[in-house]
C-alpha cells in the first residue's frame, strides 16, 4: 500500500469518527458505486456527480468500461459496495422502480411508484403491486406513514378498489386526499406538482415519463437537474440496492441518487420489504391481485336492449374508462336507462335522479364502483 493511500485510509477513519460523534450513529457508511455504461453526458458529468455526492457526505466508486454492470454485480455479491447506481438495468418480471421528485408546486418530496421496470404484465395487477413498492420506499426513507395516491390514468379505479380491499383485510395504507374540493384517493394534475401524496402510484410507462419531466422541465429536457433519479428495483424476492438513472441525468441527479441509495440502505430497505410483503400477503394480497386478471363482465352491450330514454342528470363516478359501456349495459338490463360521458374527474354513468340510489346498488354489487 503506498503512503498516499495511506494517508487516504487515515483521514477517511478520522472523518468517519468525527460524521459518527456529529450524528451518533458509528455504524459504517453505505459506498454506493456509479456503474457507468451509455451516459449522453460525458465522463466529467459523472464524476461530477460522485464528487457532489462525496462533499454532501457520501461514499462513492465509480465503475467504467464495456463490463461495468458484471463489476457492479460482483462488487455487489462480494459486499465491496453496499449499492449501486446505474443505467439499463435487466430488472426481472415483478421487480419495477420507484422514483423520487421534488414536486414545483410546493416544493415537497414525491415517491413516483413506479418508473422503470414491469412489475406484473398486467396494468392493473402492476399498479397494486407498485403501491406496495411506493410504501416500502417510502418507510426506508423514513416516512413512517406514508400517504397514497392514485394518478387518474388507465386503471386507477380498480387499482382503488384492490387498494381499498386490501386495506380493509388489515394491511394499513394511509389513502391521501385530492386537493381539488371533491378529494378521493385518484390525484388530478394538481395533485401531481403539489405531491398531494407521498407515494404516486402510475404504470412504470406514464411515471417514466413523469420522472422525465420533474427532473428535467427547467432545462428544456436534454439534461436532468432535479430530484433523485428513477430510484431501486423493488420486488419480492430481490435482496439489492440498485438505483436506475437515464443517459440524460445530470451531476445533480446522480448525487441524489446516490444519497436516495444511501437513505435506502441506513433505513434497512431489504429488511422494510421483506416486513411490508409479509403484511401485504396476510391481508390477501395474492388473492386480490389474482382476482384482478382477466376480470369479465357478465353483461355484454349486445346481449341487452336499450330502455326508454329520460333526462338523466345524476353523476356516478368512479367507474373505470375501460368498463363504463359494461357498466351502463348492467343498468339497462334491470331497466335503468343510462348513458355514459366524460366528467373532469373522470368517466361518469349518468342516471335520473329517481333511479340513482338503484342504480348506484347494482353498479356496486357488480363491482364496478367500490
Amino acid at each position: 500500500m503506498s503512503e498516499k493511500q495511506i494517508k487516504k485510509m487515515i483521514a477517511d477513519t478520522f472523518l468517519d469518527i468525527a460524521d459518527a460523534l456529529e450524528t451518533g450513529s458509528f455504524g459504517k457508511k453505505p459506498v454506493i458505486g456509479i456503474a457507468v455504461a451509455g451516459t449522453e453526458l460525458g465522463m466529467d458529468n459523472i464524476y461530477e456527480g460522485a464528487a457532489l455526492a462525496e462533499k454532501r457526505g457520501y461514499k462513492t466508486v465509480v465503475i467504467d468500461g464495456e463490463d461495468a454492470h458484471k463489476e457492479m454485480e460482483r462488487m455487489l455479491d462480494a459486499g465491496e459496495i453496499d449499492g449501486a447506481v446505474t443505467m439499463h438495468y435487466p430488472f426481472p418480471i415483478g421487480v419495477s422502480t420507484v422514483g423520487r421528485v421534488v414536486t414545483p408546486g410546493r416544493g415537497r418530496e414525491m415517491f413516483l411508484a413506479t418508473t422503470t421496470g414491469t412489475s406484473s404484465t398486467d396494468r392493473v395487477e402492476g399498479m397494486v403491486k407498485n403501491a406496495v413498492y411506493g410504501i416500502i420506499a417510502a418507510k426506508a426513507c423514513g416516512i413512517e406513514e406514508p400517504t397514497v395516491g392514485i394518478a387518474n390514468i388507465d386503471g386507477a379505479r380498480q387499482t382503488e378498489k384492490a387498494l381499498l380491499k386490501l386495506a380493509e383485510n388489515g394491511y394499513p395504507i394511509h389513502f391521501a386526499s385530492s386537493s381539488r374540493a371533491d378529494g378521493g384517493v385518484v390525484m388530478r394534475g394538481n395533485d401531481l406538482l403539489e405531491a398531494s401524496a407521498d407515494v404516486m402510484v402510475t404504470d412504470p410507462l406514464t411515471g417514466n415519463l413523469l420522472m422525465k419531466i420533474f427532473s428535467a422541465y427547467t432545462t428544456g429536457g436534454s439534461y436532468e437537474s432535479l430530484g433523485y433519479g428513477y430510484g431501486p428495483g423493488i420486488g419480492e424476492g430481490f435482496d439489492k440496492v440498485i438505483m436506475i438513472i437515464s443517459r440524460a441525468s445530470g451531476a445533480p441527479v446522480i448525487a441524489g441518487a446516490v444519497e436516495y441509495a444511501a437513505q435506502l440502505i441506513e433505513g434497512k430497505v431489504l429488511e422494510v420489504a421483506a416486513r411490508e410483503f409479509a403484511a401485504a400477503e396476510k391481508a390477501g394480497f395474492a388473492e386480490i391481485l389474482e382476482s384482478l386478471k382477466g376480470e369479465k363482465k357478465a353483461v355484454a352491450a349486445e346481449e341487452v336492449k336499450m330502455p326508454p330514454k329520460e333526462v338523466v342528470t345524476y353523476e356516478i363516478h368512479g367507474i373505470e374508462v375501460i368498463d363504463l359501456d359494461d357498466a351502463a349495459s348492467s343498468l339497462w338490463a334491470k331497466g335503468i336507462y343510462a348513458e355514459t360521458g366524460m366528467g373532469c374527474t373522470g368517466p361518469v354513468i349518468l342516471v335520473s335522479e329517481a333511479n340513482a340510489e338503484a342504480a348506484r346498488k347494482i353498479l356496486e354489487e357488480g363491482d364496478y364502483i367500490s
